[in-house]
Order: C-alpha cells, then sequence, then structure tokens
C-alpha cells in the first residue's frame, strides 16, 4: 500500500485518483499481481463499487492463460513454506490467522503439508480458498479434499473464482462503497 493513503478510502476519492495512485492503492488486492490493478485502471470510470469489483473480476477472466497461471502459482500455500518462513503478505497473515492456520498442531500441520502437496502436484498451483468464508478449519478441509477429485481445468476455474473472492474482501477493506445516499449504496434498494 502506498504512504499516506487512509484505507479505507472513499470510492469517490478512489474515482479521482490519478494511474499511479490507483495502482499504488489496489496493487494488494490480488496476491502479487499488481497488473490486475494496472489493466482495471483503463475501464474507468466506474459506476460504482460493484462495478469497480467487477471490473477487476473481468480483468482476471481476460487475461492470457499463462498470465493467470501466474497470478495463482504467485499465491501462498496454505500454512506452506511463506507461512513458515514469515514472508507472507500481511493480508494472507490476516486471511489465514483467523482460522488458526498459523498456529497449527502438529498432526494439523502434517495433514495440511500432504494435502498441499497432492494439490500442488495435481494441479501444478497451490490450493487457493477465500477463507473468509470459511466458519472453520474444518470446513477448509473438506473443501480440500473434494476438490483434490476435480479435473485441472475444472479446478483452475475454481482457483480464478476463489481469487475473485479473495480480491472481494480486500476492496471491501480498501474502498468503502458509495455514500450511504448513493444509489449504489448496499443499503439502497432501487427496486
Amino acid at each position: 500500500m502506498k504512504p499516506g493513503f487512509p484505507t479505507p478510502i472513499p470510492f469517490a476519492q478512489l474515482q479521482s485518483l490519478d494511474r499511479p495512485d490507483f495502482v499504488a492503492l489496489l496493487s494488494t488486492v490480488v496476491e502479487h499481481s499488481p497488473w490486475v490493478a494496472e489493466q482495471t485502471w483503463q475501464r474507468r470510470p466506474f459506476a460504482s463499487w460493484t462495478a469497480l469489483f467487477l471490473a477487476l473480476e473481468q480483468t482476471l477472466r481476460e487475461a492470457e492463460p499463462a498470465q493467470q497461471l501466474a497470478l495463482l502459482q504467485a499465491h501462498p500455500e496454505l500454512a506452506g513454506r511463506e507461512a513458515q518462513a514469515g514472508s507472507m503478505t500481511s493480508d494472507s497473515q490476516s486471511e489465514q490467522g483467523r482460522l488458526g492456520l498459523l498456529s497449527l498442531q502438529p498432526h494439523e500441520l502434517e495433514r495440511l503439508a500432504a494435502l498441499n502437496q497432492r494439490y500442488r502436484l495435481r494441479f501444478g498451483i497451490p490450493f487457493i480458498a477465500a477463507l473468509r468464508l470459511h466458519e472453520s478449519l474444518a470446513s477448509v478441509f473438506a473443501t480440500f479434499e473434494v476438490r483434490l477429485g476435480n479435473d485441472p481445468s475444472t479446478e483452475r476455474a475454481i482457483a480464478l473464482r476463489q481469487v475473485g473472492q479473495v480480491m472481494h474482501g480486500r476492496l471491501e477493506k480498501t474502498v468503502l462503497p458509495e455514500s450511504p445516499g448513493s444509489p449504489h449504496h448496499p443499503l439502497v434498494s432501487t427496486a
């Protein structure tokens, strides 16, 4: 995050940012992939917070397969070597820490290491899950086991959708929605 940005910033303030500031602010919403914010800048202006999120998501979907693969490979494994080395981003530390992935019991760590290894061997990427959507570690383990049964193309599509969900959670912490009186604010009904 670029120093000097109070976060979360109001959506209207985001709209007024120049390209370098926009990219600096949103560079961390997708793990180690500031190119997503860089390319999304070209989709301005955004009609709403939701439109901003959808534009970021569209950038992910329209990326070249090699770029998508690099993005997926940039994610840390759950309680993996990056966690052990303390080299995860602060966002990933927070997300993994919420469910206790950074303080696992030895048998849990052993199970997760085996799952991580099986997954990476089968799919060539780390297992990616939007941990904010899980209430417990048991839920993560169950999802991990189910997804190991997917074919590679299905799993890659799921992984990209999970990146989108991670991005949504990070964007919520970075950019406030429109003002409460705005027709795009989540609490205002337009029906």
